[in-house]
């Protein structure tokens, strides 16, 4: 049953909704990972809409960071995103890039060691503009190479274009 699929895509592309489909084909009751630190309540809000699209058939975790300590073994799961996973690493860093992928990998790697059916989002960087600050172009460099790294691991990539998924690697 272990199996990784990795999808990525822009912003509203679709890539949670496929991915709960493909969840809900492997298990009756996958596990949903959420990821998110909730900063403010617009933030909130999306968050609950989000849980919306979840019936109770689904089990919810949150984990900020330690992805690969949660009991994941024989089961299905989704963990969403893997954007705002890198994001709670870098601010967490102070924004040392070196640090901060190298403990993304490690997490990466340890996650990978379960047996289980994985399907881990992310946005896919740098599609649009460049970011204007040192911080923002140190944060698309470490997305970047943590996006390249997973999808090195996975077994299946999968590239969300307007709900459309297109096989990358299969």
């Amino acid at each position: 049953m272990k199996k990784f699929v990795f999808i990525t895509g822009g912003a509203r592309s679709g890539k949670s909704r496929y991915a709960q489909q493909l969840a809900l084909q492997q298990s009756g009751h996958p596990i949903y990972v959420a990821t998110a630190r909730i900063w403010d309540q617009e933030f909130r809000d999306r968050v609950d809409r989000h849980r919306q699209d979840r019936d109770d058939r689904w089990t919810s975790l949150e984990e900020e960071k330690h992805l690969s300590r949660l009991p994941l073994g024989g089961q299905t799961a989704v963990i969403d995103c893997i954007t705002l996973w890198i994001t709670n690493f870098f601010s967490d860093s102070k924004y040392d890039i070196d640090a901060c992928f190298a403990s993304c990998k490690q997490e990466i790697d340890h996650l990978l060691e379960q047996e289980a059916f994985l399907i881990v989002i992310s946005n896919e960087i740098g599609m649009g503009l460049h970011a204007d600050t040192e911080a923002g172009r140190k944060f698309t460099d470490l997305h970047g190479w943590v996006n390249q790294y997973l999808a090195a691991r996975a077994d299946e990539v999968i590239f969300m274009i307007s709900g459309i998924p297109l096989t990358v690697k299969k």
